[in-house]
């Protein structure tokens, strides 16, 4: 286990920034959940901890001691890629070991370790396998073991749920918070994912443009976003935005209600022409407008409210947020 220090990281390509100045302290243990859309410099991020990139600035500390000249594998660094990268011709046991076979441990303690992280990830009956015959979510246990027959310091993961289906994503999404908090290793998990990172992370680190915009516990990052950019990457539906004598106010989906159902004072009241109403079961997001401004409601299904039509809809002031216009900051009322 091992604290992970960034000080004034950068790493730039020709003119372009891919990581712009990072100061970050992640805590011995901790699930850091690097969340940010494509292009937003995260995967570069990743790699700089790795030591697979140089940075152009700064200095990365793992434990206190600068790992910056350090090659990836005398780092304490393991990390798990999305494609999982399984050596097909290869069984299970000798994809996990082969990690430890590089470092030319003796046969016992080799099994004894690959015994180890398959009993963790429940992968003990697959180890004479091949990886054609088993599943993607398998196969993600497997590389996950892998990377930890080494006892890593730091375990790095790069959308290592992206590529299996919905329903398995949110099994293994479950698992692998429980096997982090088991095993205690501090883990940087990059992800474009929201729910990933809500679900998984103790704390998320959004970001955009080679920059973190924010970080904080999920609860944080989703009801007080430091600025526009992340109150609308953040969220499933994003915030509702509207501009209004030179700001931009915003609110959630949830909290926009029909005006019967508010009982408050103070509130934010809006005509609202409804366009689309999208049932999904327990909820239903209501598609509209509010004069030129595209917005949904997250209401219950017990709510019926009829497409074409203006309907009284409201939103406490307590859950209105404002952000100024240009960078989009959070204006504190």
């Amino acid at each position: 286990m091992a604290k992970v220090e960034l000080k004034g990281l950068k790493k730039y390509f020709g003119h372009v920034k891919a990581v712009d100045g990072i100061d970050l302290e992640i805590k011995d243990g901790e699930f850091l959940a690097l969340l940010g859309p494509s292009g937003s410099g995260k995967t570069t991020l990743m790699r700089l901890f790795a030591g697979l990139e140089r940075p152009s600035e700064g200095s990365i500390l793992i434990d206190g001691g600068n790992v910056n000249d350090l090659p990836p594998r005398e780092r304490g660094i393991a990390m798990v890629f999305q494609s999982y990268a399984l050596y097909p011709h290869k069984t299970v046991f000798k994809n996990i070991a082969f990690p430890l076979t590089i470092e030319g441990l003796n046969k016992e303690d080799i099994k004894k370790k690959v015994e180890w992280a398959a009993g963790l990830l429940h992968i003990g009956h697959l180890l004479e396998r091949m990886p054609s015959q088993i599943s993607g979510g398998e196969k993600q246990r497997v590389a996950i073991a892998r990377a930890l027959v080494r006892t890593p310091k730091v375990l790095l993961m790069d959308e290592p749920l992206s590529n299996l289906d919905a329903k398995v994503r949110h099994m293994a999404r479950e698992e692998l918070k429980l096997f982090q908090r088991d095993i205690g290793v501090t883990t940087i998990y990059v992800t474009h994912d929201q729910a990933e990172a809500m679900g998984l992370g103790d704390r998320i680190a959004v970001m955009n443009d080679g920059r973190i915009r924010q970080i904080g516990a999920p609860e944080e990052i989703y009801n007080e976003p430091a600025d526009a950019f992340v109150a609308g990457f953040v969220g499933i539906p994003p915030m509702n935005f509207i501009e209004q004598d030179n700001i931009i106010i915003g609110f959630r989906a949830e909290a926009f209600l029909p005006a019967e159902l508010i009982k408050e004072k103070e509130v934010m009241s809006f005509r609202f022409r409804i366009e689309r109403v999208e049932n999904l079961g327990a909820y239903r997001l209501v598609y509209g407008r509010i004069g030129k401004n595209k917005i949904i409601s997250n209401l219950s299904a017990r709510l019926v409210l009829k497409e074409g039509v203006e309907h009284a809809l409201c939103v406490r002031m307590e859950d209105v947020g404002a952000f100024g216009m240009g960078k989009g900051t959070k204006i504190n009322r």
